[in-house]
């Protein structure tokens, strides 16, 4: 059991909290909660449900998005005075598209102890559930907010090979799956992992144009937190079309008719159109 006497001062204690079921918490988190002299906290409100509900009586200090570049240096002083102090964020191990590097930099620059606890991360969470290859992958953050940002992002991952994540909120997810269709092809495998550790906890793997229906079936299927995993590439050689045509051909049809399609693509990659109009009648809706 962790106290304060035990308790490395000063230090900076990266603290992981549940990302929904609260029986996942750490005893060891538990213990450096109690024992520091200030938490760091994304929400004070939010991270004041999760104290109250451990009997947790320590102080909070808000530190989010728009504060902490001119915060983390209040939190660095106390630090340096002796005190210990543990960075949480809303649900998850800080840091992790949430704040906190600022601090954890500045930190690392004065010459502070910086010690991370291990505990629920909803993108490892969600990768070794979906059964894509976890051997390598990426993890991209939240998508863009706009079409264009999107579009441009998935066009930058398009031929990686690796798994790539991406967290994604539920008013964007219907737009973004659209836009990985346009960009990558229904034909690549895409996860969509929700409400993980939840009572609604749903993890579904399907290729991007039979989930883009499955999600569009139920609107319960848009809600909660999500996590998209997107399959490496993987080149298409049983057509011997090359994959740059292809991508270019699922972009344009969704401009022209296929037949005017193939012929444009043809042009420019200098490909007979013919096979490039069965092949889009093959497998493009």
């Amino acid at each position: 059991m962790t106290d304060s006497k035990t308790l490395d001062v000063p230090t900076l204690y990266i603290v992981p909290t549940p990302i929904g079921n609260l029986g996942d918490i750490t005893q060891r988190a538990l213990d450096v909660l109690s024992n520091v002299d200030v938490i760091a906290a994304e929400d004070t409100r939010h991270t004041g449900k999760l104290l109250s509900h451990f009997n947790i009586q320590t102080k909070t200090f808000a530190l989010h998005d728009h504060n902490e570049q001119q915060k983390a240096q209040v939190l660095v002083e106390k630090l340096l005075a002796g005190q210990s102090i543990a960075l949480v964020s809303d649900a998850g191990t800080p840091l992790i598209s949430d704040p906190g590097y600022h601090l954890v930099s500045q930190c690392r620059q004065a010459g502070v102890k910086v010690t991370p606890l291990p505990g629920a991360c909803a993108v490892i969470t969600a990768l070794s559930a979906s059964g894509l290859p976890s051997d390598r992958f990426s993890f991209e953050g939240f998508f863009p907010a706009k079409s264009k940002g999107r579009k441009d992002k998935l066009l930058e991952i398009a031929k990686v090979e690796r798994t790539c994540i991406f967290y994604e909120s539920p008013h964007r997810i219907t737009e973004s799956l659209q836009d990985m269709l346009e960009i990558l092809g229904p034909d690549r495998e895409v996860v969509l992992a929700r409400e993980l550790t939840k009572t609604f906890e749903t993890i579904q793997g399907l290729p991007l144009g039979e989930l883009v229906t499955w999600i569009e079936e139920d609107d319960n299927r848009k809600r909660g937190e999500m996590v998209l995993l997107i399959h490496g590439y993987r080149e298409d050689k049983a057509s011997g079309i090359p994959d740059e045509a292809l991508r270019s051909l699922t972009i344009l049809v969704n401009e022209l008719p296929l037949k005017k399609a193939a012929a444009l693509t043809a042009e420019i990659y200098n490909l007979k159109k013919n096979e490039l109009y069965k092949w889009g009648l093959e497998n493009l809706d």
